[in-house]
């Protein structure tokens, strides 16, 4: 489709020209095309490959002798073992390096309530990352789970099969209560990546925005637009890496959340998270929407809506010299990156890999569940998920801070087993870890768990087992 301009377009059927598109129209048609082209590519490798991820055998088959060790009789002592030392587990299964992706489908990226069976590309999606990323085992397991008790119920029932239980895609607030009890009944970790690991990847890239404008946390005068899961989690790291509560605003649907809302009693019961927070920042000192909210305010944290014009030029006009934009809606932003620069904002960030500064769980997850399964951690606390932060934030200094480089990419795997072994040597120092090991010797580890995914992906395509990805539409053959 040819873009408009400025000379006029041709008769309508009423005998009138039509009106010429603005930039700004054709911009957003573009890019809204860029997405559903990218979800049509999507749906057709998924039919290609069926599927994202397989199960393959760890230990030789030389013949059908093996089973004789690898199943009956010889694993019955196997068994054995296990059952007079249950923490043998971790030792002799692949218990270690196994974590559950387990999800309701009860709010999936940014679509909503989906259900379980479509829930299942999203986790075959993460598990692929937990692998390639990270080293580690995950199997997806969407459930069908109306209430929470019969999803404490299914996911405690897992347990004993998995080293780590990761939730995801999790109505809010159902979803803060079920990480909750799950820490509390289980000797695993369990984490839920929609809070912790987005909150972790904002708050280790608002560091280093913070460092770049030279603002600090303790000064800033902050805006999290949306109170679901991320931001609240965000809210929580900001508060105990010493954000003042009083220069802390969320805004919600209704608007600035503060003590004195007329739902705030509401909140008490339906959502006690929510209403903790409206208690201790009490709006920041603001009542009204947005627009208030955004006034004088050096950071806005959008984790909200995934409609382009949630977050206007207005609103960030309002704000202070320079100020820092996160818009991490997906699978489309609430602002989009050019005109948020385009209203002043020195630094943006998203959620999504094809712009520059991407915030997103995975440079989060697979490192810190690296860290913990190696010390096979029996939880993840609040003290580890801020060092993950800050060892994130510190990993993009390696390739150089700036305003397009806030955070390291998937493309840079040196940093993450840093990460790891920083999350492991928290899990020592807290008393949680049930192994051991010093800094040196959990990095050694994690580097070689993490590295080894790339070969094993590099090796099944050279060996043709791995069947390359077929051309998309309109795509030319690379010459030989």
């Amino acid at each position: 489709m040819a873009e408009s301009s400025s000379s006029p377009g041709p008769p309508s059927r009423l005998g009138r020209r039509s009106r010429p598109r603005s930039p700004e129209a054709v911009a957003e048609r573009r890019r809204s095309s860029r997405t559903e082209a990218l979800g049509r590519r999507a749906l057709e490798l998924s039919r290609f490959y069926g599927g994202k991820i397989e199960t393959v055998p760890k230990v030789p088959v030389r013949s059908l002798r093996d089973f004789s060790l690898w199943y009956t009789p010889g694993v019955a002592e196997v068994s054995r073992a296990i059952h007079a030392h249950p923490d043998l587990s971790f030792d002799v299964t692949g218990r270690w390096n196994t974590v559950a992706i387990v999800t309701d489908g009860s709010r999936l990226l940014g679509l909503g309530d989906m259900g379980p069976e479509a829930a299942l590309p999203v986790m075959e999606g993460k598990a692929l990352l937990f692998k390639f990323l990270g080293g580690v085992d995950a199997f997806p397991l969407p459930i069908r789970a109306p209430t929470p008790a019969e999803f404490l119920q299914t996911a405690e029932a897992i347990a004993p099969a998995v080293g780590g239980i990761n939730l995801e895609d999790i109505a809010s607030p159902k979803c803060f209560g079920l990480l909750e009890e799950l820490t509390r009944r289980l000797e695993i970790p369990v984490w839920h990546d929609d809070q912790l690991g987005t909150a972790a990847a904002t708050v280790a890239g608002l560091l280093n925005a913070l460092r770049l404008t030279h603002r600090s946390v303790g000064e800033a005068r902050t805006v999290l637009l949306g109170a679901g899961a991320a931001n609240l989690a965000t809210a929580r790291l900001l508060l105990a890496l010493g954000h003042d509560p009083h220069r802390l605003t969320l805004v919600d649907q209704r608007g600035v959340l503060h003590a004195e809302r007329d739902d705030v009693d509401e909140l008490m019961v339906r959502n006690p998270w929510k209403y903790r927070l409206a208690l201790r920042t009490n709006g920041g000192g603001r009542t009204g929407d947005l627009v208030r909210a955004a006034e004088g305010a050096d950071v806005l944290v959008a984790a909200s809506t995934p409609v382009p014009g949630t977050v206007r030029p207005e609103h960030l006009r309002a704000m202070a010299r320079d100020p820092i934009v996160f818009a991490l809606a997906n699978p489309v932003p609430e602002i989009w990156p050019d005109v948020a620069r385009s209203a002043g904002a020195a630094i943006v960030a998203t959620g999504r890999s094809d712009f520059p500064n991407q915030v997103n769980n995975s440079l989060v997850f697979p490192a810190v569940f690296r860290g913990v399964l190696d010390a096979r951690a029996r939880a993840i606390p609040e003290e580890v998920v801020l060092v993950a932060a800050r060892a994130l934030a510190a990993g993009a200094e390696r390739r150089g801070l700036g305003p397009s480089h806030l955070l390291p990419t998937m493309e840079e795997p040196e940093v993450f087993p840093e990460i790891a072994a920083a999350v492991a040597d928290e899990s020592v120092r807290l008393g949680i870890a049930r192994l051991r090991l010093s800094h040196d010797e959990f990095l050694e580890r994690a580097r070689a768990l993490m590295g080894r995914p790339l070969r094993l992906v590099r090796a099944l395509a050279r060996a043709h087992l791995t069947p390359p990805m077929p051309r998309g539409p309109g795509r030319p053959r690379k010459a030989a």
